[in-house]
């Protein structure tokens, strides 16, 4: 018991480490950030039955102070009016532009070759690959293409303020930020040469239009799930160089509305973020162990404080990046259902890359869920 309390420790120590050196490195966009050249650029949102959220998206980009910029949305077989919500939101403003999408080819997901036609469509310096449920404030697209040549890079991805409010969301989509602040060293993402230092959020990806197709675009994740960072660890393995930038309060999403499309969301991806089933199984282990276990040892007299600082010291890291990241803090308490919540989560991505009966956006994925 001792060497496992010793491992839980240590790795509680490695993960306030990283937090820590993340918290004060970490690059953010900024609202009075105005840049000095303006690029023509391309915003590109794939939208498949997002009758919803897509007028209030439009709305935002036509909203932006930059104003040298196409905006290109794929139709991707909608049968909610989609297009004709953006169309009218637009009001004949002769920056949208709605390209109808066409039967998707053998070896292809719907997502990937979505962007591959956005990409080919798009007249723009910079490509930026957004979502349609991504909304930006009037001052992001200035930030965003300020920061790219001021961070010298290739690709410049910007991680946002997700929105949550169901139980089911609170719980679990916060636990994004205090990965990215605590399991991936934001130095070696933008310094490493290693690919396996790669990360990217699909929900805003900012390309140098002669990197993107240099890469192969979207043709290197046609049948690839986990789309953004592989991307991205393409653009890596070609000396390309990438970037990360905090966008809260300036980019805002919120993914899903419910336990079901919580569950449904992340077991789509999970495995591919993971590497695999062996990989998984360990990760959700290794999470039993460190924010679970403890809260056993506290039935154990002689275990009783140290069972204590190590679910204090828990407490304390997912309350500093709910904090970071514009989450409730309060919801801290509720770690050990969160663990319980992903490992839900885990065994039906594994039931579903076994069995192929994963169905997204009204396409089955197949057994596609591994990189």
């Amino acid at each position: 018991m001792q060497i496992m309390l010793v491992i839980i420790a240590g790795a509680l120590v490695i993960l306030a480490m990283t937090m820590a050196m993340n918290l004060l490195i970490f690059p953010k966009l900024r609202e009075d950030e105005i840049p000095e050249n303006t690029p023509f650029v391309s915003i590109l949102i794939p939208a498949r039955n997002e009758a919803d959220v897509i007028g209030h998206t439009v709305a935002h980009h036509l909203a932006q102070k930059y104003q040298n910029f196409e905006l290109i949305i794929l139709d991707d077989g909608s049968e909610d009016g989609t297009a004709d919500i953006a169309r009218d939101t637009a009001q004949g403003d002769n920056r949208l532009k709605i390209i109808s999408g066409t039967e998707l080819p053998d070896g292809w997901m719907g997502k990937s070759w979505a962007c591959q036609t956005l990409g080919q469509a798009a007249k723009g310096d910079i490509l930026i690959f957004t979502d349609a449920d991504v909304l930006w404030k009037p001052d992001a697209l200035n930030s965003v293409i300020a920061q790219m040549p001021q961070s010298n890079v290739d690709m410049l991805t910007v991680w946002s303020t997700q929105i949550t409010e169901t139980f089911a969301e609170r719980v679990t989509v916060p636990l994004i930020g205090m990965v990215i602040l605590g399991y991936l060293p934001t130095v070696m993402v933008h310094h490493s040469p290693l690919s396996m230092f790669s990360a990217a959020n699909g929900q805003v990806m900012a390309w140098k239009r002669d990197t993107y197709e240099a890469i192969g675009g979207h043709t290197v994740v046609a049948n690839n799930v986990l789309d953004d960072v592989t991307l991205a660890k393409a653009a890596k393995k070609q000396a390309y160089r990438i970037r990360m930038v905090d966008g809260n309060g300036q980019v805002l999403t919120r993914m899903y509305e419910n336990w079901q499309t919580v569950r449904n969301g992340f077991a789509k991806n999970i495995l591919a973020g993971y590497g695999g089933v062996f990989p998984l199984l360990l990760g959700t282990v290794f999470h039993w162990l460190v924010f679970f276990l403890p809260y056993f040892l506290l039935f154990i007299p002689q275990y009783r404080v140290v069972a204590i600082v190590l679910i204090l010291a828990g407490w304390s890291l997912r309350a500093i990046s709910a904090y970071f990241t514009r989450q409730r803090v309060v919801d801290t308490i509720w770690m050990p259902v969160t663990v319980i919540l992903f490992t839900i989560i885990a065994f039906q991505s594994i039931y579903w890359h076994i069995t192929g009966g994963v169905v997204w956006k009204g396409r089955k994925l197949g057994k596609n869920l591994t990189p």
